[in-house]
């Protein structure tokens, strides 16, 4: 199993930068005990400013082959933490890559979103797409944590 995090635009050094190498190192410690590999971060940038449509290329070019594809998209499902760790528990029981996708400042364009198995949101509000790979590497822990039994989730 291999999961990548494909996500437009560059993630400079500073507070962001730090808390998604925070949570995506301690997801990486906890998940390889759980049979769950570290995360990869791919970045894309759009140079010549073709919108949402060369993001989409950027992107799927970026997403290897036979991932299942999870979009970030404000019109997905709210699943909770504990579904959410669940939902990655069986992609790691089957088997199966994982690449959640996070578009630039204007979201994903449909094509590629209609592509994704699972589409979720953090809630009906817009997020900032740097601030959604924090609220993502947070959740990944998030995610191991509940399925390694230890107190950092508390219902």
């Amino acid at each position: 199993m291999r999961i990548d995090i494909a996500a437009v635009g560059r993630l400079r050094k500073g507070p962001e930068a730090a808390m998604v190498a925070d949570y995506l190192d301690r997801f990486a410690k906890t998940g390889r005990g759980l049979g769950l590999p570290p995360v990869r971060l791919i970045e894309v940038e759009d140079k010549r400013g073709g919108g949402m449509a060369a993001e989409a290329g950027l992107l799927t070019r970026a997403i290897p082959a036979g991932s299942a594809v999870i979009a970030l998209d404000e019109r997905g499902d709210q699943p909770t933490s504990p579904d959410f760790a669940a939902r990655i528990a069986a992609f790691r029981d089957q088997a199966r890559d994982l690449c959640f996708v996070i578009g630039g400042a204007d979201g994903i364009d449909p094509s590629l979103r209609s592509r994704a198995e699972w589409q979720i949101s953090f809630g009906k509000m817009v997020w900032p797409h740097m601030l959604v790979r924090v609220m993502l590497a947070e959740q990944l822990y998030r995610a191991t944590t509940i399925l390694a039994g230890t107190p950092y989730h508390r219902n």
